[in-house]
Formats: structure tokens, C-alpha cells, sequence
């Protein structure tokens, strides 16, 4: 009877570890970065999983703007670009599309108006330079994920073993 609740322990110390570890490894928002600016706009651009991120405010007010329409052309090639719920818009980018440099088109529709602004798409903090270091940095964080779950899952372990001792 006291290995079945030892068991028990254990696996819903392993589900509480697993889950608490996929919230936090949900991605991160990508700190947007000043691209294009206007008067009235402001377009802030960050890298994000598969595209880009795309946010248009108030130039003076710091607010989201009610944007009716967003297009977008990178070096003269138009791309789609759709709506997020939290204002922002996402441009889907192709999977090594080196984006950095770029020249960037958006036109926002607002208020009966469409404004065009022009700027350069920017490398990510920390980006790096070639692809061979880019895969190196990808297997490197992936190292990382590993141990940390690792650790996570033999911590959560000892605990349960320790609190199972106790309670018998």
C-alpha cells in the first residue's frame, strides 16, 4: 500500500514539474524595435518564430492605433500579413530567410488614410552571422533545454522521495 501512494506521489510530482516547465517554455514576446516612423505612426518590428511581428501605435502617445489594413513588401516583394488578437500583425517569413538589412514596406490603413513607411529591417540582438554558427547556437540551446529538464525532473524526484519518507 505504501509503494501505490509512493507512486503516486511521484507521477503527480512529475505532472505538476512537466506542466509548470511547458508554461514557461512558451515563447517569449519579442521586443519590438523602432522601424518606420511618421507624425502620426510609429511601426515597431521584431524577429519572432516563422515571421515576423509587426506593432503600429500613435507616434506621440505611445497607445495602439485602430488599424484597418496592413500590407507589407520586404525588398519589393509584397507579403501577407493577418491580424493577431493583441493589435500586433505577423508577416510569415520562410524557414532561413536572412531578413537582416532589408527593406521594408508598410502600409497602414487608419482613419480613411493609408500611410506608406519605409526602413531597414535590423539584426536580431544576439543574431548570428553564418549559418554554421546559427545551427551551432540552435544545438547549444537545445543542450540547454535538455539539462534544465533533467534537473527539474530529478529535483521534483527527491522531493517526493523525501516527502514520502517522512509521511511513513
Amino acid at each position: 500500500m505504501v509503494r501505490v501512494s509512493i507512486a503516486r506521489a511521484c507521477l503527480a510530482a512529475t505532472l505538476i514539474a512537466c506542466t509548470a516547465g511547458a508554461v514557461r517554455a512558451q515563447p517569449a514576446q519579442p521586443a519590438l524595435a523602432p522601424l518606420a516612423r511618421s507624425a502620426v505612426l510609429t511601426v515597431d518590428a521584431a524577429p519572432a518564430a516563422g515571421g515576423l511581428t509587426l506593432r503600429v501605435r500613435h507616434s506621440a502617445e505611445q497607445t495602439p492605433l485602430a488599424v484597418n489594413d496592413v500590407s507589407v513588401a520586404i525588398d519589393g516583394k509584397r507579403e501577407p500579413a493577418t491580424a493577431r488578437p493583441d493589435g500586433s500583425w505577423f508577416v510569415p517569413r520562410p524557414a532561413g530567410a536572412l531578413d537582416a538589412g532589408k527593406t521594408i514596406e508598410v502600409t497602414v490603413g487608419h482613419d480613411g488614410i493609408h500611410e506608406v513607411l519605409t526602413g531597414r529591417l535590423a539584426a536580431a540582438v544576439g543574431a548570428p552571422d553564418s549559418t554554421t554558427s546559427r545551427a551551432a547556437t540552435a544545438v547549444s540551446g537545445s543542450h540547454k533545454q535538455i539539462v534544465w529538464w533533467i534537473l527539474n525532473i530529478a529535483i521534483v524526484l527527491i522531493a517526493a522521495i523525501a516527502i514520502s519518507r517522512r509521511m511513513s
